[in-house]
């Protein structure tokens, strides 16, 4: 008699956008159930909550967790607070940290990712951060993902106990976003669910203007495929 194999669950951080929605496609792909996480954290482009509900439902999401964070209460950040989002910027990414950065935004959202896969029995967690934001955001790059990788492990009953050994998959971490869109298309993603816009109208049109939208732009037109996105400008 044979014995039917589970699939393992693995949490993945869906915003919604272009690069967590390839992320779930990649858990997927990779034999792991994805257990959608998504924050609701106070963010202006809120519109990316149901795009994050529209993208689990394409993928079959039997678990899809959406928490409340006040973030919007510390502050600082464009896309919290009533901050201009900076439009036509001429140089995206380099050296300065830019006002759309939310203060410790990816150790949060990592901490509650990983108190959800302890209760689900979930070694993997998947995050979408990539080449272009890491040169940018402080909490997108390598050595921070591994460096909260090694802390998961010494935080958990489950891991210290010796049941589960912790792994955080950045599977885009090193690709373009034309590459993180080949990939996505690939796997069967629909971009035109997603959503990638700081400062969307209140019909969930994306501004065209905002460093993310000038850098999915681009990754359209550097994969050449078409892009499904509706824009203001």
């Amino acid at each position: 008699m044979q014995h039917q194999t589970s699939i393992p669950k693995a949490v993945v951080i869906l915003s919604g956008g272009l690069d967590s929605s390839t992320c779930l496609a990649v858990a997927a792909d990779q034999g792991f159930e994805p257990c959608a996480l998504t924050f609701d954290y106070g963010q202006r482009h809120r519109v990316e909550l149901e795009a994050a509900r529209r993208v689990a439902r394409s993928f079959g999401v039997s678990h899809h967790l959406v928490l409340e964070l006040p973030l919007r209460k510390i502050g600082r950040s464009a896309l919290t607070d009533n901050m201009e989002v900076p439009k036509d910027r001429s140089e995206i990414g380099g050296s300065t940290i830019p006002v759309t950065y939310v203060p410790a935004r990816n150790t949060i959202f990592l901490s509650l990712a990983l108190g959800w896969a302890e209760v689900l029995g979930a070694a993997d967690i998947f995050i979408g951060v990539n080449a272009l934001d890491y040169s940018g955001y402080p909490d997108c790059r390598p050595e921070y993902i591994r460096a909260f990788e090694r802390m998961a492990n010494l935080a958990l009953k489950e891991t210290v106990e010796g049941r589960l050994t912790i792994r955080i998959h950045t599977p885009l971490i090193h690709l373009s976003k034309a590459e993180i869109i080949r990939k996505g298309v690939a796997l069967g993603v629909d971009y035109s669910l997603t959503l990638s816009c700081y400062d969307p109208d209140p019909e969930g049109r994306a501004c065209g203007r905002c460093d993310s939208c000038r850098l999915r732009k681009r990754g359209f037109q550097e994969a050449g495929i078409p892009d499904p996105t509706p824009y203001v400008d």
